[in-house]
């Protein structure tokens, strides 16, 4: 957990502060981020929306003015996402009575349309002020550029902001397009000042460096944001920032304490709530769990086994060899005869440790669940290192850079503290230096090479010696490895060394002391 301050709650019983905490309104926000299952995760022991569902109704009396917060990710990706585009999740929340969501990256992983029916389905208010339809010039989606509600005589904004790369992430098409969010926040704080509220709540699925950047260029109070999968608080321009990890495994609880007076915010208050199985799980949600009892029981049937743990956690595998990636990319290479295999590690979904032991439909599907096609492609030694480069290109910039590269076939050492573009200091294929004059063999996935996912784009001119008509999916080439294995034990054997302080080193900046 990386916590950058606390905030501490101080209960003072004194007459004045009797006296000042009946003149403040408090407006409870809850908040989850980067929701993809339904059901608990972590075999069971952690989330699940019926749990967190029991939770927001005894917080509610607590605390009538509470609104319950999404910020960003849900629709895709999934297991169950595989067959029902999100619908799943929609209903889910419906059910758990959602407020106001912001879109992910992952909302437009189906395009915009399968977005847009979404949408159409939901009881709650989507929020995103920087997401535009350019035909309309328009928000997406007829989506407001913000709300104000309106709690015991003070009001409060808010709005959503979503990720600018979401343009190369997923799959918005070329009618959509996604503005500078501190441009957008720039111009929507007055406006929802001017309509009376002084106190703003931006609700966005950014990553924390560009949280950190609305807070420093709007007047915003307060961000509840998500994408990085990891627990964080921060604080920048004076507004705090807070994220959760995933799959509400926890639920954040932000306490607003407002002047009825003045309408200006006087303090905040937080709280981690985890999301485990001493909840107990509310019946309200029994339906949702009976129309999808079906797919659920099909998704728990064993494949194999591991006689190690699994290590899909999205943080790791976006910045490291981990077993999942070697393993998944041994997979690909051998099953297609390539020479190397590279995989963005933001593909791999699974966002936990899947332990040593029996492993279900549901593990392999969690790990890579967008069901790409793994393609075979022919590519000099030069077009191989720019993959590789651009690969490495976010890792000092970034914490959780989705494009960081998994791969089989080769070993490559690579220095974050170098400018972008001269990072990668060795490669070699199967023992042998990098020849940047001969071709070689990829497996990669449709994601990569057809759609220059995460910014790949150097691969789309490779030529193509298995298509996608001909190629296997991602899935069924593991469920066809550990199938042939019986059972699998995956090490990490030192192929992507780096050389610099890892995550978040940023040798470009000195502190003063």
């Amino acid at each position: 957990m990386a916590l950058a301050f606390a905030l501490i709650l101080i209960t003072i019983s004194s007459p004045v502060a009797q006296e000042k905490r009946e003149c403040t309104t408090r407006i409870t926000l809850l908040q989850v981020n980067d929701v993809y299952q339904f059901v608990p995760v972590d075999r069971g022991t952690r989330g699940g929306i019926a749990r967190v569902l029991t939770l927001k109704k005894a917080l509610q009396k607590e605390s009538p003015n509470t609104l319950f917060l999404l910020a960003g990710d849900t629709i895709s990706p999934s297991v169950e996402s595989i067959t029902y585009k999100g619908a799943q999740m929609i209903e889910s929340w419906n059910t758990a009575g959602l407020d106001y969501a912001t879109f992910g990256n992952h909302e437009f992983d189906f395009g915009p349309a399968v977005l847009l029916d979404r949408m159409k389905e939901s009881r709650f208010g989507w929020l995103a002020a920087n997401v535009i339809d350019r035909k309309t010039g328009k928000p997406f989606g007829g989506t407001e550029e913000f709300t104000i509600r309106e709690f015991d005589g003070v009001k409060i904004g808010i709005f959503g902001l979503v990720l600018p790369e979401t343009k190369m992430t997923s799959r918005p098409g070329p009618d959509v397009d996604f503005l500078n969010p501190c441009d957008v926040a720039k111009r929507i704080v007055p406006e929802i000042h001017a309509h009376g509220a002084k106190v703003v709540v931006a609700l966005t699925h950014l990553s924390m460096r560009e949280d950190k950047e609305v807070a420093r260029c709007s007047d915003v109070d307060v961000i509840v944001g998500g994408h990085e999968h990891t627990l964080l608080e921060s604080a920048a321009g004076g507004a705090p920032i807070f994220k959760m990890t995933a799959d509400a495994r926890e639920l954040g609880k932000i306490d607003l304490n407002i002047s009825k007076t003045t309408g200006e915010l006087e303090s905040i208050d937080w709280k981690i709530i985890p999301v485990t199985a001493e909840t107990k799980e509310d019946q309200q949600f029994a339906g949702v769990y009976r129309k999808y009892q079906a797919l659920l029981k099909e998704l728990s049937q064993p494949v194999g086994r591991s006689n190690v743990a699994l290590d899909a956690r999205s943080a790791e595998n976006r910045n490291r060899e981990t077993n999942v990636g070697n393993w998944v990319t041994d997979a690909f290479r051998r099953a297609i005869g390539a020479d190397v295999a590279l995989m963005n590690g933001g593909s791999i979904r699974a966002d936990t440790i899947i332990n040593a032991g029996q492993l279900t439909k549901r593990d392999l599907l969690s790990i890579l669940p967008f069901k790409n096609k793994v393609l075979k492609l022919e590519l000099t030694g030069v077009v191989l290192r720019a993959a590789l480069e651009h690969g490495v290109s976010r890792s000092a910039e970034d914490n959780e850079p989705g494009r960081f590269p998994q791969v089989s076939g080769l070993r490559f050492t690579f220095d974050a503290s170098r400018p972008p573009g001269s990072r990668v200091i060795s490669i070699a294929v199967n023992g042998q230096p990098l020849d940047e004059n001969r071709k070689y063999t990829l497996a990669t996935t449709n994601f990569l090479a057809i759609d220059g996912g995460d910014g790949y784009e150097m691969l789309k001119g490779a030529r193509m010696l298995i298509s996608p008509e001909q190629a296997q999916s991602d899935y069924e080439i593991l469920r066809r490895a550990i199938a042939n294995a019986k059972s699998i034990a995956p090490q990490i054997d030192g192929r992507i060394k780096r050389l610099d302080n890892g995550p978040g080193h940023r040798p470009d900046c000195v502190e003063s002391k």
